[in-house]
C-alpha cells in the first residue's frame, strides 16, 4: 500500500484547462508502504501542469548553452524538480486493429537535496517520488494503470548499466547503457504488454541543442530529447486475450524545475508520424488568451537532421486550432485539430482514435492515439492538459 498527503492550492486559484495546464502546488509527503500496489486515487485536483508551475526554489536551473551527454543524460537528474521517461507507440494486432501504448514515468523531488540523513542512515529517508502511468486505446476502450513508490532501488529508480528504468514490477531494460535495444514490460489489473523496442537512428535534441523554452520570454524552459524512430514487436494482453502488435514508438525525455509560468493554463501536444517518413513534434503552452500562447514544434528526419519552429522566431508560422469538442469525465476537450505550419507546407487535422481516452489517474490529463489526414497523412499521439 502506497499513501501520501497532497497539499493543493485552493482550485477558485486558477483556471485550469489540460496536458500544460496550471497549477496545483503539489507537495506530497509521504507514509510509503513498500510491499503492496494499491494506492488512493481519491484525490483528483492534481494535474502534470500543475505540478509543471510550481516554484523551483532550492532546485537546479536549466541553462542555455549545456551540452546534453549521452549514456549520463537518459538517467535520473535528482536535482531538478520533475522529470520523466515518456513512451507512446502506434500498434496493429495481426488482426489488424490500431491500438495505441502509452508508458510514462515520472520522478519528482519532494524537496531540494540538503538533508544531511542519506539512505545508508535511514532507508526511510528519500528526496524522490516516482510515479509511473500506462494505458492501451483502441476505438473502443480506453485502459489505464497507475504505481506510486518513495525512489528505492528495490522499488524504484535508474539504473545505468544496463540501462534500467523501473516501478516495482513495471521495468525498461535495456540491453547496455544505452536506451535501446530494450523491453519494456508493464502489468496492471485490466491489461498487460511487453514491446521489444529498437531503433538505428541518432537522438533528436528538441528546442536549442536540448534547451527547450517554453515561454516566449524564456523564463521558463526544460531540457528535452527524443527518439521518434522506433521499432516495435511484440504482444498485448487484454481481458485474458494476448495478441502479437507490430508497429511505431515514440520516446521523449524531459527535465526541469518549472515548466510552466505561472499564467500559463496549460498544453496541447502532438508526435505526429508523416506518410514521408518524417516526424513531427509541436506544442502550444496556453496563456490567459490567444495573443498569449506559445508555440514551439520541430520537424524531424530519419538520419538525424531536423528543423526548429517556434512563435518567437517566426510569428504565426505555426496554427494549432481546435475542430471538434467532447465532453469527458474530465473536462470538455477538444478532440479534433486543423495544424498548418506554413513553412514546413503541413496543413493537417488530426481525429483522436478514441474521445474518451482521459487518464483518470491522481495526476489527470487525456492521452491517446490520433489519425491524420490532409496535406500529409499518418499516426500520432496527443496529449491535453489543463482542461475543465
Amino acid at each position: 500500500m502506497i499513501s501520501f498527503i497532497s497539499t493543493i492550492v485552493p482550485k477558485a486559484a486558477f483556471k485550469m484547462p489540460h496536458s500544460m495546464a496550471i497549477l496545483t502546488i503539489f507537495v506530497i509527503g509521504l507514509v510509503l508502504t513498500a510491499c503492496s500496489p494499491a494506492q488512493d486515487t481519491a484525490e483528483k485536483e492534481s494535474t502534470i501542469s500543475s505540478m509543471s508551475s510550481t516554484s523551483a526554489e532550492g532546485y537546479s536551473d536549466v541553462v542555455k548553452g549545456k551540452v546534453l551527454q549521452f549514456p549520463q543524460d537518459h538517467l535520473a537528474h535528482n536535482d531538478f524538480k520533475i522529470e520523466w521517461w515518456y513512451l507512446t507507440a502506434n500498434l496493429t494486432t495481426t488482426t489488424g486493429e490500431d491500438i495505441g501504448v502509452q508508458w510514462t514515468q515520472f520522478r519528482i523531488g519532494l524537496r531540494p537535496q540538503t538533508s544531511t540523513i542519506t539512505l545508508k542512515e535511514n532507508d526511510w529517508i528519500t528526496n524522490q517520488l516516482y510515479m509511473a502511468h500506462a494505458a492501451v486505446t483502441t476505438k473502443s476502450e480506453h485502459l489505464i494503470a497507475e504505481k506510486w513508490s518513495r525512489g528505492h532501488p528495490q522499488l524504484a529508480g535508474v539504473e545505468p548499466q544496463p540501462f534500467e528504468v523501473h516501478l516495482q514490477n513495471w521495468q525498461w531494460l535495456s540491453q547496455s547503457e544505452q536506451l535501446l535495444p530494450a523491453t519494456l514490460t508493464v502489468a496492471g489489473e485490466q491489461f498487460k504488454y511487453q514491446l521489444q523496442l529498437s531503433s538505428q537512428q541518432p537522438l533528436q535534441l528538441q528546442g536549442e541543442q536540448g534547451y527547450s523554452s517554453k515561454s516566449a520570454d524564456k523564463s521558463v524552459a526544460s531540457y528535452y530529447y527524443s527518439q521518434p524512430f522506433i521499432d516495435v514487436t511484440g504482444e498485448i494482453t487484454r481481458h485474458g486475450v494476448t495478441e502479437q502488435v507490430t508497429g511505431k514508438a515514440w520516446l521523449d525525455r524531459e527535465w526541469s524545475s518549472q515548466f510552466l509560468t505561472k499564467a500559463q493554463q496549460g498544453w496541447d501536444w502532438f508526435s505526429l508520424r508523416l506518410d514521408d517518413d518524417s516526424t513531427l513534434m509541436m506544442f502550444r503552452l496556453r496563456g490567459q488568451d490567444d495573443t498569449d500562447h506559445f508555440y514551439s514544434g520541430r520537424r524531424m528526419f530519419a538520419d538525424g537532421s531536423g528543423r526548429n519552429i517556434n512563435s518567437q522566431d517566426n510569428p504565426g508560422d505555426i496554427s494549432m486550432e481546435p475542430t471538434q469538442w467532447q465532453q469527458t469525465a474530465l473536462g470538455k476537450h477538444p478532440i479534433a485539430w486543423h495544424l498548418r505550419i506554413d513553412s514546413e507546407g503541413i496543413d493537417v487535422t488530426t481525429d483522436a482514435l478514441n474521445p474518451n481516452s482521459d487518464m483518470l489517474v491522481s495526476t489527470s490529463y487525456w492521452e491517446g492515439p490520433i489519425t491524420i489526414s490532409g496535406s500529409h497523412k499518418g499516426k500520432g499521439y496527443m496529449e491535453l492538459t489543463g482542461y475543465r
